[in-house]
């Protein structure tokens, strides 16, 4: 049996945006090279409990799933897993909330127990754009506001 000939094509999907997608040359059919089913990050937390009471009372998380070993929690759409075990030491995350007032949402960050790296500050005139948080397991994340 001949392995068939797969072409890599980029096009536009109507659910998706742009996708990644396979080809059978001549099938004139579009699937995607993998379906994903949905998407998740992962961040560490010494204390799930805490963790969980955290991200549940500065961005309203729904909690999906919780026990001890992982917890799933979703922020407006996005799903956040939460893994014990971690350390307690601060790491980059790359996670970021966009939200309508970041000098407000930097002051309930410290309120629920984190803290700010980078404190919002004004630029070019404009309100504060960016805050650099860390939530209490360490997990360093921003809060961005949508700029002009």
């Amino acid at each position: 049996m001949e392995p068939r000939a797969w072409s890599r094509e980029i096009r536009p999907r109507r659910d998706a945006g742009i996708a990644f997608q396979l080809a059978l040359p001549g099938s004139g059919r579009l699937t995607p090279a993998v379906l994903v089913e949905r998407v998740k990050y992962i961040i560490w937390a010494a204390d799930m409990n805490r963790a969980v009471s955290f991200y549940r009372a500065i961005f309203g998380a729904e909690v999906l799933k919780q026990n001890e070993i992982i917890s799933e929690i979703s922020v407006n759409g996005a799903i956040i897993g939460i893994h014990g075990g971690g350390e307690g030491k601060r790491t980059w995350t790359g996670m970021s909330f966009q939200v309508s007032d970041v000098v407000a949402g930097a002051k309930e960050v410290l309120a629920g127990g984190g803290q700010l790296s980078r404190e919002p500050e004004p630029e070019d005139g404009e309100p504060p754009h960016l805050a650099m948080c860390i939530d209490p397991e360490g997990n360093e994340f921003m809060l961005t506001r949508q700029r002009g």
